[in-house]
């Protein structure tokens, strides 16, 4: 089974990675994993005002700060796995790269906000679990 984790590095993505790596079934030596870091655009002002190299390095360096502990967290259970980031909405790129790169199945973390906090400012795992083709499995 081809697995894709949205990760950003919360407490939520901690808990989601626990219970990976506890439940065998999920993400077995025969099975891929795809951990995928979402970072938020930086506005075109901001952009070409301190250039696009700056902007780059800052996010490869956030992205860094997110997957080189969970790097080390699934290498230390021996678990395979492919580590990307993009740069976008968070639920579309999950969403994008779910079908780009035909994962089975969309693990992640939640915030556990209840109706009215994704009423008042939405919720990417809500809008993943709305839109997604593949099973999602929330971690909460």
């Amino acid at each position: 089974m081809k697995l894709l984790m949205a990760v950003d590095g919360s407490t939520y993505t901690k808990k989601a990675l626990a219970f990976l790596v506890t439940h065998e079934g999920l993400c077995g030596p025969s099975d891929e994993l795809l951990v995928l870091n979402v970072q938020a655009p930086i506005p075109g002002r901001v952009k070409r005002m301190v250039g696009a190299a700056t902007v780059n390095d800052y996010h490869a360096d956030e992205a860094d700060k997110v997957l080189k502990p969970i790097e080390r967290f699934l290498a230390k259970h021996k678990i395979k796995y492919k580590a990307v980031w993009v740069i976008g909405s968070a639920a579309n790129e999950v969403l994008n790269a779910t079908r780009r790169e035909k994962a089975h199945m969309i693990v992640m973390g939640t915030h556990g906000h209840g109706l009215l906090g994704r009423a008042v400012m939405g919720s990417v795992a809500q809008r993943v679990l709305t839109d997604a083709e593949v099973p999602v499995l929330l971690v909460k």
